[in-house]
């Protein structure tokens, strides 16, 4: 692979100025700056990027960061090709394939500069656009199972389990139109929660992960003892024993779960409507947002 790479100062980015509405406020910029790389980053050649629901409420100003300005660049989860490398980065090369979360700059965009600590070896067995719907919600899934101590022999109950993590943490329920790719996915019951009222099942469950905001409802379905896990209920008070769950992005978790991924245990599932072109990212948007994608929302090629 080249590992000479000239890296331009202009490139092609979607940027947003101001909060509101995607398509209102989301618009391609054919001369953005390049992000310069700080101490400890390094410039990925973006080549696919995926979308996650936290995208669309940053741009609507539903949920903001700390110091965080405007102009910006939208998106977390990325997969490419490493072009240049910051000081003190310690294990990352230019050449590298990676994949991972862009914390700071977005990756809707030709290059965007990443901490290297978020990042790791692409697998080899993924191409590139499966590698980039995976960061945010492996590390959404793997830690929310994580806290609760998931452990063989229990039972777990997904609220959302055709989205983008609960394809990961998949074991029951959603929606009309999804259930054989749940069964597909391994799950040993699929459920309809929109004709069946999962709370009043006579099994319950030692976990339930809820992935579509219906805290009040889940903790009816689990069992003494058992813990609720939300990924998207994290200003409302929750009724116990439900607790909100915020995953942190870092390449160990991405690197613990490689093997998984390399042998296939573990797979990314991808909306059948995926890829969308760089060019209809608004409309990648749009489909994320009818809440209907059966796993990620994924954009590739990025020019």
């Amino acid at each position: 692979m080249a590992t000479n790479f000239v890296v331009p100062t202009k490139m092609k980015a979607w940027v947003y100025r101001e909060y509101g509405d995607v398509g209102n406020v989301l618009r391609l910029n054919q001369e953005f700056e390049v992000p310069e790389v700080q101490k400890g980053q390094v410039l990925v050649k973006v080549l696919a990027a995926a979308l996650n629901p936290i995208d669309h409420l940053r741009v609507n100003a539903v949920y903001k960061l700390p110091h965080f300005t405007l102009p910006a660049v939208p998106g977390y989860d990325l997969a490419g090709i490493v072009v240049k490398v910051g000081g003190e980065v310690e294990k990352l090369k230019v050449g590298d394939e990676v994949y991972g979360c862009a914390t700071i700059y977005g990756t809707l965009a030709e290059y965007t500069a990443v901490d290297e600590s978020t990042l790791a070896l692409k697998p080899k067995k993924l191409s590139f656009e499966e590698a980039a719907s995976l960061p945010l919600v492996i590390h959404t899934a793997y830690g929310g199972l994580e806290r609760v101590g998931l452990s063989p022999g229990k039972s777990l109950l997904v609220l959302g389990g055709a989205g983008g993590v609960g394809t990961l943490v998949i074991q029951s329920s959603c929606s009309t139109g999804k259930l054989d790719l749940l069964k597909s996915l391994g799950a040993d019951l699929a459920i309809d929660y929109t004709k069946v009222n999962f709370e009043d099942l006579s099994e319950k469950f030692d976990v339930v992960y809820v992935a579509i905001g219906q805290s009040e409802r889940a903790v009816k379905a689990v069992k003494p003892g058992g813990s609720v896990v939300t990924i998207v209920e994290h200003s409302k008070t929750l009724p116990p024993p439900a607790f909100s769950f915020v995953s942190a992005s870092d390449g160990v978790t991405l690197e613990k779960l490689k093997p998984f991924l390399e042998s296939g245990k573990v797979k990314p599932v991808i909306d059948p409507k995926s890829p969308f072109p760089f060019s209809q990212a608004i409309e990648a948007f749009s489909h994320l947002q009818t809440r209907r994608a059966a796993g990620k929302v994924v954009i590739h090629p990025v020019p």
